[in-house]
């Protein structure tokens, strides 16, 4: 991924969708041939010289100072997403910005981690990476996600399930949305680091294969996953109305913990029993199995 792309095409993508009449600019003349603000009128907003603007949507943020990224992104009735994201830009495309690579996280997590998701019994829960795989689970989580877990593929990967699963389809009333959500989460960490190559991989691997992906990641949309509601529509337990939070793990660097819960006596929570004793009986069935063949081998 390269980082003066990645900041011309937001920049160009924020500028295209603001127009003079939001910004309380006056409109003279002849219609405009393209939609949303001209380079001039964003510096003139932010204050600074069109050159200067100029240059940054170029691609080139090293050296541009805090006040002038505020600036610019009041310019641009930025969302909070959408000015983090170009600080973000803007720190990795800093010199010396290299050697800030955050760890990469195992794709495994510590033993202490997984037991805290193991004491977590009537939620489902798990601990994902900012590629959004799939770390680790607690039983009812992995339940939740039997269908991501039916393809070969480890670890499971939300992006790759949606784009690359048809199951995602039905799992997802609002495929759409949720299609959406996973890109923008994908390219706000890219915005953190461009440089994590497994990302890159998914990235290129997803833009490969689904043209859904490589719509939406087009848009250079952002956003951030903290908390929240999930529609899923379950193949055991059916429709499900859950709310999430999302935390930091604050031990290891790029890893988040996600817990859904129901609200209670709701329908949601009523499934969430029965998916817990599905998920029991399917895990008492797969250790007979194995030891089945175990004995027969």
């Amino acid at each position: 991924m390269d980082n003066r792309d990645a900041i011309r095409e937001f920049l160009a993508s924020r500028r295209a969708k603001i127009t003079p009449e939001q910004s309380g600019l006056p409109v003279y003349g002849a219609k405009r041939r393209v939609p949303g603000l001209r380079r001039g009128e964003v510096a003139m907003l932010a204050g600074v010289s069109v050159e200067y603007y100029t240059r940054m949507e170029r691609g080139s943020l090293a050296g541009v100072s805090e006040s002038v990224l505020e600036a610019v992104a009041r310019a641009l009735q930025l969302d909070d997403a959408e000015q983090a994201h170009l600080h973000d830009l803007a720190r990795a495309s800093s010199p010396g910005s290299r050697p800030r690579r955050r760890a990469r996280p195992a794709q495994s997590v510590r033993q202490s981690v997984q037991l805290t998701l193991n004491a977590i019994t009537n939620a489902p829960a798990f601990v994902r990476n900012g590629r959004l795989d799939i770390l680790a689970a607690n039983p009812l989580g992995y339940a939740l996600y039997s269908d991501m877990y039916a393809g070969p593929a480890r670890p499971a990967n939300h992006g790759r399930f949606i784009f690359l699963d048809d199951r995602s389809r039905s799992f997802y009333p609002d495929w759409d949305r949720a299609a959406n959500d996973t890109v923008a989460i994908l390219r706000t960490e890219a915005g953190r680091d461009p440089y994590d190559r497994g990302l890159t991989d998914l990235v290129g691997e997803l833009s490969t294969r689904s043209e859904e992906f490589r719509t939406r990641w087009a848009a250079h949309n952002v956003r951030q996953h903290y908390t929240g509601r999930k529609h899923l529509h379950h193949p055991v337990v059916g429709d499900l109305d859950l709310m999430y939070e999302a935390m930091d793990v604050s031990a290891d660097a790029g890893l988040s913990l996600l817990v859904y819960t129901a609200e209670a006596g709701s329908a949601t929570e009523d499934a969430l029993r029965l998916l817990a004793g599905w998920a029991t009986t399917s895990l008492q069935v797969k250790e007979a199995e194995a030891a089945a063949s175990l004995k027969n081998g």
